[in-house]
C-alpha cells in the first residue's frame, strides 16, 4: 500500500522512523522532503522553518502533490502543546486531502478532543491503529 505519513514537524524523527517501519512491513511509505531541515533542531528553530516553508516553499501544496496516487495517509498524532493525540492545522488539511481523494485514513492514536474539528475528523471515518502498524490494511 502506498501511504503518506503526516504529523507535526516537531516530531520529524518519529515521522521518519514511522516511514521506515512501514517500509519494513512492505508498504511504499513516503513523507515530505521538506522534513529534512527539521532533524536535530530545537522547537523554536522548527517553528521558524515551518513558517518559512509555508510562506516561501508552498509546503501545503507540496504534500497535496505527493498524495496523488497514494492509497492512504497515516497521521502520527502524538501529544503536543499539552494536547493528547494532537492534530495540527496542516495534518488536518492532509486528512481532508486523503478524504477528498478517497484514500484510507489511519490515525496512530485516537482522535484528539479538539472542539474545533473533532466531529469533522470523525466524519471522515479514520481507522485508529493504536500504534499497531499491522492494523494498516
Amino acid at each position: 500500500m502506498r501511504i503518506g505519513v503526516s504529523g507535526s514537524m516537531h516530531y520529524t524523527e518519529q515521522l521518519m522512523d514511522t516511514c521506515a517501519s512501514l517500509k519494513k512491513l512492505g508498504h511504499d511509505s513516503f513523507m515530505t522532503a521538506l522534513a529534512a531541515p527539521f532533524v536535530g533542531k530545537s522547537d523554536s528553530e522548527k517553528e521558524k522553518i515551518k513558517i518559512d516553508q509555508k510562506n516561501n516553499q508552498d509546503a501545503i501544496r507540496e504534500f497535496w502533490d505527493l498524495m496523488q496516487g497514494a492509497d492512504a495517509i497515516l497521521v502520527l498524532n502524538l501529544e503536543r502543546k499539552s494536547i493528547p493525540n494532537y492534530i495540527g492545522g496542516n495534518a488536518f488539511l492532509e486528512i481532508g486531502f486523503a478524504h477528498i481523494l478517497k484514500q484510507k485514513i489511519f490515525l496512530f492514536n485516537p482522535i484528539p478532543d479538539i472542539d474545533f474539528y473533532k466531529t469533522e475528523i470523525e466524519a471522515m471515518n479514520p481507522v485508529i491503529i493504536h500504534g499497531n502498524f499491522n492494523l494498516i490494511k
